[in-house]
């Protein structure tokens, strides 16, 4: 009989990573993102205002879904996956369901990023990832104890992941990404030519 371990982990930030599930959607996404970089004129005017890098409908449209049908499609295959991240995250959500309450497209230049931010009346945030041309960056991850570390020292370049104060996810094109929205995140600036193209979203309660 084995002698229990004397360290257990404790307190655990889950991380969903699959694929959308949708190879033919992720083409219409694409395109689609691309027309709204074109058509959004308030959108390019805000991403230029506050110096983001390329296009964002973040805060020039809200009815995707509505405005285009392949959002609508992405949505009702997000309701899955996001569902599903619940359970693992073993939310008691009293017999309701997590609902979407934004989604906004990003089109970055290859040198583009985003500072690190969270979603604060969220509970699910994430972003499917439509296209990472070569020297793209993906999505990186901080550990939400990062501020209270005052004395801790730096850990092993080889640490296991979970032990590592950031962790960057470079994931495939057409899937999706998920994480509790108050964990801090970012998109640290590429180096690429081609344009880097996502989805992004929020889930409340």
């Amino acid at each position: 009989m084995s002698t229990p371990a004397p360290v257990r982990t404790l307190f655990a930030s889950l991380l969903y990573q699959e694929a959308l599930g949708d190879d033919a959607l992720v083409a219409e996404l694409e395109a689609s993102c691309l027309q709204l970089a074109e058509d959004d004129g308030a959108g390019r005017r805000w991403a230029r205002e506050h110096g983001y890098r390329g296009y964002t409908s973040y805060a020039s449209l809200n009815d995707l879904p509505i405005r285009d049908p392949a959002f609508a499609d992405l949505k009702r295959l997000l309701d899955r996956h996001v569902a599903r991240f619940a359970e693992a995250c073993g939310f008691d959500l009293a017999g309701k369901k997590l609902k979407l309450d934004s989604l906004w497209a990003n089109v970055l230049d290859g040198k583009g990023g985003h500072s690190g931010h969270l979603h604060p009346h969220s509970v699910v945030s994430g972003t499917v990832y439509i296209a990472l041309p070569p020297g793209s960056r993906g999505l990186r991850l901080e550990d939400p104890r990062l501020a209270m570390m005052m004395a801790a020292p730096p850990r092993h370049a080889d640490a296991p992941e979970m032990l590592r104060s950031f962790v960057e996810v470079s994931p495939e094109p057409g899937t999706v990404l998920l994480w509790e929205s108050w964990m801090r995140h970012e998109v640290p600036p590429g180096n690429g030519k081609g344009k880097r193209i996502s989805v992004s979203f929020n889930y409340r309660w």
